[in-house]
């Protein structure tokens, strides 16, 4: 029997409600499987949690960022994933050339019906060492580490079983699972590190590439403490990303950049360029406008029959999302928003919404002898 275009959007909005039910019920059973971590579409305005050896990494003294990002509010409603994060890292000259970096990060998540949340605090440091440059070029390598602890919650009264359905096939909140659980919340520690390599060539002409290593501990992410066999430990994440500026002749420069994300089965590339407009330029006094379009191509894990072992059923790759962003720079203050396009199979659900983000980055500058340090980012 075919299906009506109603019943289509249905099935595909179950889809993504399932999404929910798989970052937490995965977790719970599956003794190789393991939730993935969060992501921001403007993964250039949350540096530290990109890369640890990004701390203190600024033209500036000291800087505060914020990042918000919210997903599937089209479908969920209320019940959107959310994820937001707040961190201030600041350097520190030593030697003739070279800093430190220290930084500290919050951030929370939740996700889906059932509130299965995680809310993180971690603090970071960084070296950058001098390689070669003048006081107009510059050649830096930096590596960083971080460690933090974490917490993981989730409310098994608002899940939904196939067995609360009713005589009629209806969802009835009054008849009672079966389903048993152990903890609904618990705490872990986690330790990451990176490595990056930049450079300087003039004011508006720099480039990048880093990488870094996170969840060197493989803390086990299970709620289920009931059974020894349901240990789930996290799969460490592999993260490579590189960028720069390409000045022009005019007050126009080209902002390239890539991230890519490997972690268990799962992979991710966001891939794209902005266009900056520069406005108005002085020492501590710059002010530019940039626009870009950017590309998220990710892998689609299927579990299917192996639900519970190491392998899926099927892995295949796509298109996920295109992005829209936006940037506008005055002095100190940096604002981001992007939209992210569904081009998912999830597409016929959202009608193509996927999410937005709003990016905040304050920077603080003081006396600095030093010029040239690192690129913008």
């Amino acid at each position: 029997m075919l299906l009506t275009v109603y019943q289509v959007v249905e099935l595909m909005k179950a889809k993504i409600f399932v999404i929910g039910c798989i970052l937490s019920i995965c977790g719970l059973f599956s003794p190789n499987a393991s939730a993935q971590d969060i992501h921001f579409s403007q993964f250039y305005m949350s540096p530290l949690n990109l890369n640890p050896a990004l701390t203190g990494i600024m033209n500036c003294n000291m800087r505060v960022s914020s990042n918000y990002r919210n997903q599937w509010s089209s479908v969920l409603k209320a019940d959107a994933f959310k994820t937001y994060n707040v961190s201030y890292d600041q350097k520190i000259p030593v030697a003739r050339a070279d800093y430190f970096g220290l930084g500290v990060t919050v951030w929370g998540d939740q996700a889906g019906e059932g509130n299965f949340g995680t809310l993180q605090a971690k603090i970071s440091g960084s070296y950058a060492k001098k390689l070669a440059g003048d006081r107009n070029s510059a050649h830096y390598l930096s590596a960083g580490v971080e460690v933090g602890i974490a917490g993981r919650t989730i409310d098994y009264l608002n899940f939904r079983y196939g067995n609360q359905a009713n005589g009629d096939g209806v969802f009835d909140p009054d008849l009672q699972s079966f389903e048993s659980y152990g903890r609904d919340r618990f705490l872990f520690a986690d330790m990451s590190a990176g490595i990056l390599w930049f450079s300087v060539f003039d004011k508006r002409n720099s480039a990048y590439v880093g990488g870094a290593y996170s969840h060197l501990n493989r803390a086990n992410m299970s709620f289920n403490l009931n059974d020894q066999s349901t240990v789930v430990n996290i799969y460490p994440k592999y993260t490579i990303h590189a960028g720069g500026e390409i000045g022009t002749r005019g007050p126009i420069s080209i902002i390239p950049g890539v991230v890519t994300f490997f972690q268990g089965p799962s992979w991710q590339v966001n891939g794209g360029s902005s266009i900056r407009f520069n406005l108005h330029s002085g020492p501590f006094d710059e002010s530019s406008f940039q626009v870009g379009t950017w590309a998220r191509v990710a892998s689609f894990v299927d579990w299917g029959a192996n639900q519970g072992l190491a392998t899926p059923t099927n892995v295949t790759y796509g298109l996920d999302a295109l992005i829209l962003s936006m940037r506008f720079d005055w002095r100190q203050f940096g604002l981001g928003f992007s939209y992210d396009v569904n081009m998912s199979e999830l597409k016929a659900a959202s009608n193509g919404n996927g999410a937005f983000e709003f990016s905040l980055i304050y920077t603080i500058c003081g006396p600095e002898k030093r010029h040239v340090f690192c690129p913008k980012f």
